[in-house]
């Protein structure tokens, strides 16, 4: 990759990273999960007034949208709520990067290198070991289940991505997507959360519940997914989606400095495990062809 495709990447996982923290002070300020999930997306949305259609299927643009906005958060969020603390909730999504591979080489017939594979061991024992260091703290089955369910929703969002190919400014492409999730999400927060609790939280907003929601729809939804189409409409799925294994590292990290989480020595080793990982799947050592440019 090009350096400055590797700093995006990198701006994207620290975004990633503390959209946790925000996630669970929006909850914890009485933000329903997914009315909040559906909120964030109408924010998201509003460049549609003045953003062009993607060069994109109809078809497409709804599949991605249901996996990649739909699926992926509704069942985050809800997996949140119902026992799922920011730290572990951050190392359980990145198994998406594994997944990503798996469905990418069975759909678009992508390959993993030797390396990658090697790379991606490296870093999926970290992710193991951060996980060993935060389970058990208000952790339940339900949760778990849920975060694994959007991680798979993720990993299926990516390859439906990459095999879009370019399709133009990735900030159009993300806010025309953030159409898509808005009547769904609104639909199941009725349905499932009841119009009463809607209407609470909606005329009782909490400063909590206002930051979470716009930090997710600008700073998570807008620009880190807007990187993130710009980064997979130029890459192999499998280059692009190992970056994400540093969410859990700069996740935990702002969680230490806004709530003041600490860190023992596996957490660490954890950490410097999916460093390695990363370095050794995606950073190219000996010169490789270029990929488009772009």
């Amino acid at each position: 990759m090009k350096p400055a495709h590797i700093a995006l990447a990198l701006l994207t996982t620290a975004l990633w990273g503390f959209n946790f923290v925000m996630i669970r002070i929006a909850l914890d300020s009485g933000m329903p999960p997914l009315l909040m999930a559906a909120l964030r997306f109408v924010i998201a949305a509003i460049p549609v007034l003045w953003l062009p259609r993607p060069a994109i299927s109809t078809g497409r643009l709804l599949a991605i949208g249901a996996f990649l906005f739909v699926g992926q958060f509704a069942l985050l969020f809800t997996g949140m709520a119902a026992g799922m603390p920011p730290g572990l909730a951050s190392v359980t999504q990145q198994s998406q990067a594994f997944m990503t591979g798996l469905i990418a080489a069975a759909l678009l017939r992508e390959r993993p290198t030797p390396r990658a594979i090697a790379g991606m061991a490296v870093a999926f024992a970290g992710l193991v070991l951060i996980g060993t260091t935060v389970g058990g703290n208000g952790v339940t089955a339900l949760g778990l289940g849920l975060c694994l369910g959007s991680a798979a929703c993720w990993a299926m969002g990516n390859v439906l991505l990459r095999g879009a190919g370019r399709t133009g400014d990735a900030l159009a492409l993300m806010s025309w997507m953030a159409l898509v999730p808005i009547l769904p999400l609104l639909a199941m927060s009725l349905a499932l959360e009841g119009p009463g609790t809607v209407a609470h939280a909606l005329t009782h907003l909490r400063w909590g519940g206002v930051a979470g929601v716009l930090y997710v729809a600008v700073a998570a939804t807008s620009i880190g997914y807007g990187i993130w189409g710009f980064l997979m409409a130029r890459y192999p799925a499998t280059t692009v989606a190992p970056f994400a294994l540093l969410v859990p590292i700069t996740g935990a990290a702002s969680a230490a400095l806004v709530v003041g989480e600490s860190f023992g020595t596996a957490r660490l080793a954890g950490m410097a495990l999916v460093l390695a990982g990363l370095g050794i799947g995606v950073l190219r050592w000996r010169r490789d062809p270029a990929p488009a440019s772009g």
